[in-house]
């Protein structure tokens, strides 16, 4: 099955968050369970650090992917007429491997620093935040401070260009944006503020431990570090409602995938009769003089 959008450029970033957000699922979660029921780790240390790496892959790939697509979205955006020569095929994956790339970078260290330990709280293999106040400090500032201020420059430029456009602040143009394109931008606006709203508290937690680990650390109720991490890894959960809240296309594929699974010959049924619509073309941003702007996810 397959989703029928216009820019697919812009979509693998968006189908790279997803499966960011589903590799927690496959490995790190279930061990999480056989510590809940055991109320121990039994799994030994091996399976413990591979399981909190996957962990920062998924956490970390999370928050660079929702980068790009700030990234992407400001350039769809703002500066339509350079996107087709931003965004080619090969240029988008070659940034779809960096993203990636920097996400291992970034994840690896945590063996050196021997920063992936239990938890008995959480009954997981997490980032230790007290083994080193600078490693931490380096993981809030990289991981989420920075992001989120590239993010939020992206996405304050993009509301700029729609107040300047609704408003008509530059009369000789006829730049117009469309109600669909503003409704697919709100959807990774709103991803982009839950991710800062779940990731927030955790992070601020890390920071003030890094900064005074004596005397921060064992003043921090239980409760408060617990929430805060269940809020921050629930996010994960959170994108695909969204998606499927506010943007039509999702909406629409999650019916055709619930009834492909009540009915499994839908799915080859539906397979079959997009197989044979032909290859679409793909839109550029700028396709009138009007300098049109189109936002589709």
């Amino acid at each position: 099955m397959e989703i029928i959008l216009n820019d697919v450029d812009g979509n693998i970033f968006v189908v790279s968050l997803s499966v960011a957000d589903l590799v927690v699922a496959v490995y790190p979660y279930p061990l999480a369970l056989m510590a809940i029921f055991h109320n121990d780790w039994t799994m030994g240390n091996m399976h413990c650090q591979v399981s909190g790496f996957i962990m920062g892959l998924s956490v970390i790939g999370s928050v660079f992917n929702i980068t790009a697509i700030a990234i992407n979205r400001y350039c769809y955006i703002c500066h339509s007429l350079q996107y087709d020569r931003l965004y080619s095929i090969n240029k988008t994956c070659c940034y779809l491997c960096l993203t990636w790339l920097l996400t291992a970078l970034a994840t690896v260290p945590n063996f050196f620093v021997g920063s992936l330990q239990y938890d008995p709280r959480i009954f997981s293999c997490t980032f230790a935040q007290t083994v080193s106040s600078y490693y931490t400090i380096s993981v809030v500032v990289i991981h989420f401070l920075v992001p989120l201020s590239v993010v939020s420059f992206c996405y304050l430029r993009i509301w700029v260009l729609v107040i300047q456009v609704k408003h008509r602040v530059k009369p000789d143009t006829k730049q117009k944006i469309k109600p669909s394109d503003l409704r697919n931008f709100l959807t990774m606006f709103v991803v982009f503020v839950l991710f800062a709203v779940c990731w927030g508290p955790l992070n601020f937690i890390g920071l003030a431990v890094a900064i005074d680990p004596a005397g921060v650390a064992p003043n921090i109720p239980e409760w408060l570090f617990v929430t805060s991490y269940f809020m921050a890894y629930f996010n994960s959960c959170l994108n695909a409602v969204i998606y499927g809240l506010l943007n039509q296309n999702f909406r629409k594929e999650y019916k055709r995938i619930l009834l492909a699974l009540c009915t499994p010959r839908m799915l080859f049924v539906d397979t079959s009769k997009y197989g044979t619509e032909g290859p679409k073309s793909k839109p550029s941003p700028a396709v009138t003089n009007n300098n049109l702007a189109e936002v589709n996810l």
